[in-house]
């Protein structure tokens, strides 16, 4: 199997910009080496290295940690607001616009916190409850997953 040498602050930079520019993804070629970063949540980022002919392994790349670790992920979280469907979720009602909400708002059941895009129909995703938006785990105008979780309602 074949190897090559990592250059972290190259690992680095490519996190500190995945982090900058609110991407969940980059991956950057040269020849036949690879590195792809990818990030499902804003206190990591993994990195996928492969070189010819090998497998490709997994290491965990350095990312500056955006909040105090909590003791739930927000998977588990019972404020996790979870996307419907898979399309591209914003946060205003139109470019530019005020977001619906921001970390610290308060909202009522049934209001509109976001809006994902599906097939060129914008659904209006609503609060399934009342109470403080504590975190925002999607990037505005990125693509969404069925599941993924887009805030944490406390």
């Amino acid at each position: 199997m074949a190897t090559f040498d990592i250059d972290s602050d190259f690992v680095r930079k490519m996190a500190e910009l995945l982090e900058e520019t609110g991407l969940t993804e980059i991956e950057y070629a040269e020849g036949e080496r690879r590195i792809r970063l990818t990030r499902g949540m804003p206190q990591a980022a993994h990195a996928v290295f492969a070189a010819p002919a090998a497998m490709p392994a997994a290491a965990p790349a350095a990312a500056p940690a955006a909040a105090a670790p909590a003791a739930l992920s927000p998977a588990q979280h019972p404020g996790a607001l979870k996307s419907p469907m898979v399309g591209t979720a914003y946060a205003a009602p139109e470019p530019g616009a005020a977001p619906f909400v921001k970390a610290g708002d308060s909202v009522k059941a049934g209001q509109t916190v976001l809006i994902i895009e599906a097939m060129k129909v914008m659904n209006p995703i609503k609060a399934p409850k009342g109470g403080t938006i504590t975190q925002i785990l999607f990037s505005d105008a990125q693509p969404v997953e069925y599941g993924e979780v887009l805030l944490i309602i406390e």
